[in-house]
């Protein structure tokens, strides 16, 4: 299946969507999909930042929502 989307003309909410789309579907497939080494480092600061305090979490759900009542 071809699909073709001239992004140029897309709002940003609706390029933000279709990225977490796409991240959504890619992530039921997370087998196929090889991490690259960077991002297991980065996980790993992240990690130790958190067990240092040095760093927060905050829910997903809420996250998204920040981001997009930052948006026009």
């Amino acid at each position: 299946m071809e699909t073709t989307i001239d992004i140029r003309k897309m709002t940003i909410q609706d390029k933000l969507r279709l990225m977490e789309d796409l991240w959504q579907d890619l992530s039921t497939n997370d087998r196929e999909v090889k991490s690259p080494e960077w991002h297991r480092d980065t996980l790993e600061e992240r990690d130790r930042l958190l067990e240092t305090g040095k760093e927060n979490l905050i829910d997903w759900e809420i996250a998204k929502r920040h981001l997009r009542d930052e948006l026009p």
